[in-house]
């Protein structure tokens, strides 16, 4: 055992095993209830008894006439949407509990705003759309390993979310779909966040915490600069040469715990292409000088937690 890490407890393991289990089955029953979202009712119309969709936003759809096919599909729909409101009530009131646990154990030591963000984004639907890059991404590898990374390693106070500028149409969609922006999300983890002015693709909260959105440099069409969106505070995501071969590099994701016990799924780079990336960072001679030594301390901790837990870990590969 390296003297860069500390070593989670049999109970801290044991609690965390459990909130995986239990994120991964609060997530499933969310996702569940989306399908049946809105309801189903009988209207007459002309005489005729139809059987109607509503959406969550009021919207109508005819199903069909009054038959026992329609009847079906009502009773069918209305058990589905009986037992996911109970499922998602039941595991919701777990996870409170899990929290509590968490903090109980001090399990987590993620950042409260970084989780808090990140469970914005998965509410919105937009988890998919972003990976957390940089510094932040280390909380993700050392919760993986069930230890703790020594703490001048992780000092830092941005968060770099990386936007897949390949689904930006989907991303719009949703947002509009949602009658919100971007930093209308972010305000969902913290009310206080505003975009900088002269700065916009950087928003910062009363803490002066902040949040840099980047993306990869404009191809295939890309627009350029990149209007997150359409808001009175105008988001923009900036270049970044690196950033396709984030984008195009494996997938890595885990649960983190913030230090109040909050729960959220981290999305971010293979921990040897985190390592690969910090280490040209860290030999570049025009990287900030003060960053290097930083860069590649990281690089040596993240190579270190491959080496000793992740690479045996077959879903890490």
């Amino acid at each position: 055992m390296s003297e860069n890490f500390i070593e989670h407890s049999e109970n801290q393991n044991r609690q965390y095993i459990d909130a995986q289990a239990l994120v991964r089955a609060h997530t499933l029953a969310i996702k569940a209830s989306r399908e049946v979202r809105g309801s189903m009712i009988w209207r007459e119309l002309r005489g005729v008894r139809y059987l109607i969709r509503t959406s969550a936003a009021s919207a109508q759809k005819t199903i069909g006439p009054d038959s026992e096919v329609t009847r079906k599909i009502y009773t069918d729909f209305m058990e589905r949407k009986k037992a996911s409101v109970e499922r998602v009530k039941t595991l919701s009131a777990r996870m409170l509990e899990q929290r509590k646990l968490n903090k109980v154990y001090r399990l987590g030591r993620t950042p409260n705003v970084v989780v808090k963000i990140l469970q914005s984004l998965a509410s919105a639907g937009l988890a998919d759309k972003f990976l957390t890059v940089g510094t932040h991404a280390m909380y993700a590898y050392e919760s993986a390993c069930g230890v703790m990374v020594v703490p001048d390693a992780l000092a830092t106070r941005d968060l770099d979310l990386l936007f897949d500028s390949r689904k930006r149409l989907a991303f719009v969609s949703t947002l509009q779909k949602l009658d919100t922006s971007l930093i209308g999300v972010l305000r969902k983890a913290d009310p206080s966040f505003e975009v900088m002015r002269g700065q916009l693709q950087t928003a910062v909260n009363n803490d002066g915490f902040e949040v840099d959105v980047i993306k990869r440099i404009a191809t295939e069409g890309d627009p350029h600069p990149l209007c997150m969106s359409d808001d009175e505070n105008v988001f923009w995501a900036v270049q970044v040469p690196a950033d396709q071969e984030m984008l195009s590099g494996r997938l890595f994701e885990q649960l983190v715990v913030s230090t109040s016990g909050e729960m959220a799924t981290m999305r971010t780079l293979h921990p040897l292409d985190f390592v690969r990336i910090k280490q040209a960072l860290g030999n570049k001679p025009q990287r900030d000088a003060l960053k290097r030594p930083k860069d590649l301390l990281q690089a040596k901790l993240v190579q270190q937690l491959w080496s000793e837990w992740l690479c045996h870990r077959q879903d890490a590969i």
